[in-house]
């Protein structure tokens, strides 16, 4: 039975990264169709694609009132992102970070992060209208990053703006086929609908199965949520990103890992705890928020010091706080 569950909970992440993917396709296309700018498109269809898998994982385990895997997953994706992902990417290439994200990303990143610490520990859990508090500065923020996006496509060179960048031909038959399929409209929802029910999908099926194998192992469900969940919902970044500084490819490496985590806070966060309390159990969902907030802490102090890039000394510290932090859940907590 262990065997099943275990196979089960690979199911279930396999089916939230492809279809995840297959969601941000379509809905893209079908915004594209709808004659909606590619700068709304960037911020909010693809934002909430790449934390699709979290908030699918956090909903639904705080809907089956599994809220420790709930809140570990949001905290232990922010954790993982910039002290693992971004650490080993810095290690491989000097990440360069932009302007935009020194004044007004990284410092909403330390605010989130503090305000899920604060709300938690005030009242022992984030409830509905802590959820409510989150949601609305992620309204505010999203409309300043919206703002800030219209003025600097203003003030781009036409030569800078993606439009001017050469379409990608597919090679094979079958990216020709699909190619041509995503001009049509039916087949975009088709494609919308199909990756959302598999978001879904693998959601339900990885919380179900987190639980069995925590129930299994006799392992806290906020340790399950802290490791193997979050792992499993940061895997598309992980891969992304160190293939991308490997092959020098790392201007938007460290805007989308920021981005991600200050969704998975407002959002993920926000949204679950609509659902259900999620519960905030002292002291160990306080160490972990502190440790999230502290790897903020570092990403910023980081940015400040390395002129505004990511160099192998930071991302060293990055990797060591990590395995720190990981053999203190293994160690200690367990």
């Amino acid at each position: 039975m262990l065997y099943l569950w275990i196979f089960l909970l690979i199911v279930g992440f396999a089916l939230l990264v492809k279809g995840a993917d297959w969601f941000v396709d379509g809905a893209a296309g079908i915004a594209g169709k709808c004659k909606i700018s590619p700068l709304v498109i960037g911020l909010t269809v693809v934002a909430f694609g790449t934390s699709a898998p979290e908030l699918a994982v956090s909903v639904t385990a705080a809907i089956r009132h599994s809220t420790e895997i709930a809140f570990g997953n949001v905290v232990g994706s922010n954790i993982l992102n910039i002290l693992l992902i971004l650490g080993l990417s810095s290690l491989i290439k000097d990440l360069p970070v932009k302007k935009s994200s020194l004044v007004l990303d990284l410092p909403v990143l330390l605010i989130a992060s503090a305000l899920l610490v604060g709300l938690g520990a005030w009242g022992n859990a984030l409830a509905w209208y802590d959820g409510l508090v989150l949601l609305v500065v992620f309204a505010g923020y999203m409309t300043l990053l919206f703002l800030q996006a219209r003025r600097e496509q203003r003030t781009a060179a036409p030569e800078l703006t993606p439009a001017a960048e050469p379409e990608k031909t597919p090679k094979t038959k079958f990216g020709k086929w699909l190619a041509a399929m995503e001009e049509k409209t039916w087949f975009l929802i088709v494609l919308t609908v199909v990756g959302l029910g598999m978001v879904v999908g693998g959601g339900t099926l990885l919380v179900e199965a987190a639980k069995y194998i925590a129930n299994y192992f006799h392992v806290p469900e906020d340790i399950i949520g802290l490791t193997v969940v979050a792992i499993g919902t940061s895997l598309p970044e992980l891969v992304t990103s160190v293939v991308a500084a490997a092959k020098g490819e790392t201007d938007i490496a460290v805007g989308n890992i920021i981005g991600s985590n200050i969704f998975n806070i407002f959002f993920v966060a926000g949204i679950s705890s609509l659902f259900s309390p999620l519960a905030f159990v002292r002291p160990n969902n306080l160490i972990d928020g502190l440790v999230a907030l502290g790897a903020a802490a570092v990403l910023f102090a980081a940015a400040l010091l390395g002129k505004k890039k990511l160099g192998k000394a930071s991302g060293a510290v990055m990797v060591l706080m990590f395995a720190a932090y990981y053999a203190y859940l293994f160690l200690v907590r367990l």
